[in-house]
């Protein structure tokens, strides 16, 4: 079993071409956690990312694999630590907020700290972004639980319990999506902070693209649907199938009442097919249910495996 580290924390910083910002992000947050290791995964940079990184104080790793998700699979994999500081490294969030937000995860002890981010600058957090977080994060909410805020913020505090029970199974920027679900699904506790998120350093480019990464993200919620709320999924594919098998179907009955016939065979044959098909659905979830609960009870076992983050005010207690 692979052991934490206690009362450590790491800086988790993943970068792809953040060279005009990453060597003040990790100043910043040597400098607001004198005590953490800082971490920059660095994703197949050209610009010299790694090596100002580097020079700034920081543990540099690389990930070949490109994706924000590949990266972050990475350092959940390779790093032991009481408790983690994942940031994105393009200089927007403010690391002064870390220490407030360990102290919130251990005084909980809470498995997973969100930052919700504070969008004084328009520039930092364009409305198109703005929208498509609260359509996203309202969709989670509805779906999973609505004790997540801010879903897609690139600013978390997470427990080694929390990091070494994910699966990690996205590769992009959907896998905040992914996180945000894991944690509603075993009902881990979560906490939230709110922190200033400013503009990008002049030069540097988001690597967030509105449509195409909100499409991912979409996606990313109905396979979760899917995977993780089978019954629902496929459920509602058999209520559908009911509805357009009665609205085919009824004429055909309303004839064959008054005159004895049917006159549109085919018709009849693509809603009992359709019905058919209904009917596969339903099973389909009603087994498939079976087998996400058995997988969320393995997640689960493998986050009991380990310890809750100290909590000062329990040992003060003791």
């Amino acid at each position: 079993m692979v052991s934490q580290k206690n009362g450590s924390v790491a800086v988790l910083l993943p970068c792809y071409n953040e060279a005009d910002a990453i060597g003040g992000v990790v100043q910043a947050f040597r400098e607001a956690l004198p005590d953490a290791s800082v971490y920059v995964f660095d994703n197949n940079s050209t610009d010299g990312t790694a090596e100002i990184a580097r020079a700034a104080g920081a543990i540099v790793r690389r990930e070949v694999l490109q994706g924000k998700g590949f990266v972050v699979r990475r350092m959940f994999r390779d790093i032991q630590a009481e408790l983690y500081v994942m940031c994105d490294g393009d200089g927007t969030y403010d690391a002064a907020l870390a220490p407030a937000m360990i102290a919130l995860a251990r005084s909980g002890p809470y498995d997973l700290i969100n930052c919700i981010r504070q969008h004084s600058d328009g520039s930092a957090y364009r409305k198109g972004h703005r929208l498509g977080n609260r359509i996203l994060t309202g969709a989670v909410r509805n779906i999973f639980g609505d004790r997540v805020e801010d879903m897609l913020s690139g600013y978390k505090v997470l427990s080694f319990r929390f990091v070494k029970s994910f699966p990690a199974l996205s590769t992009g920027f959907d896998i905040e999506t992914e996180l945000a679900v894991h944690a509603l699904e075993l009902a881990l506790p979560i906490g939230h902070l709110e922190g200033k998120y400013g503009a990008r350093r002049a030069g540097s480019e988001s690597k967030l693209r509105t449509y195409k990464d909100g499409w991912r993200i979409l996606r990313m919620i109905i396979r979760l649907l899917r995977h993780e709320r089978p019954f629902a999924f496929f459920g509602s594919l058999t209520i559908l199938a009911g509805i357009l098998t009665v609205i085919l179907i009824a004429p055909l009955i309303s004839t064959y009442l008054k005159t004895g016939l049917v006159p549109r065979l085919p018709t009849l044959v693509l809603a009992t097919g359709i019905m058919i098909a209904g009917a596969l659905s339903l099973t389909a979830g009603i087994i498939l249910d079976t087998v996400t609960r058995g997988r969320r009870e393995t997640r689960l076992l493998a986050y009991l495996q380990h310890a809750a983050p100290a909590s000062g005010q329990n040992e003060a207690r003791e």
